[in-house]
């Protein structure tokens, strides 16, 4: 699987978009290998980042499915879903959330959660990823996430912070919150 961001940056959203789709295609071009789907992963909406709205992500593969000859999905990252302003730390946002991703993405077309906490606050569209129970997603909103009844068959890949052995204590953490 591979993950793919655009950015919009000194044009419109939505030539970006368009130009978005023309990149793809053209990267892709000639590759035919059955076992990589390519992800688009939401963003934390910093800049001109494209995919912080779960409608952008839709449009993205909405217009680029069509002229890639690769299975398409997404991966949702849970720092970004956070500091892009979805309340995924309260049991009531995560319903919200995972009922926006369903209706809008399809949660059939989400095999990977990119697991991690966040430095940033809710909506505050700082992408700096903390390890898990030590940011503002807390060990109780994993505990939830992981138990979701809809991502329960989803990979979870951790994408924190690595120094020190914490990418150990990140699983562990992890394991004992899916328990």
């Amino acid at each position: 699987m591979c993950s793919i961001q655009g950015s919009y940056r000194e044009q419109t959203p939505e030539s970006a978009i368009a130009a978005f789709a023309d990149s793809l295609a053209a990267a892709v071009d000639g590759i035919t290998t059955p076992w990589l789907t390519i992800l688009l992963e939401n963003t934390a909406g910093a800049g001109s980042a494209l995919g912080t709205r779960l409608e952008e992500l839709a449009t993205l593969r909405d217009l680029s499915a069509p002229r890639v000859a690769l299975p398409m999905g997404y991966c949702l990252d849970t720092c970004h879903l956070l500091v892009a302003g979805f309340n995924i730390v309260t049991a009531d946002g995560l319903a919200q959330t995972m009922a926006d991703a369903d209706r809008l993405l399809g949660l059939d077309n989400v095999p990977v959660i990119h697991t991690n906490d966040s430095k940033g606050a809710l909506g505050s569209h700082l992408d700096r990823h903390a390890n898990i129970g030590q940011g503002h997603i807390g060990k109780d909103a994993f505990r939830r996430i992981l138990h979701h009844p809809r991502l329960q068959d989803k990979a979870f890949i951790l994408e924190t912070p690595t120094e020190d052995g914490a990418d150990r204590r990140d699983v562990q953490a992890l394991l004992d919150l899916s328990q």
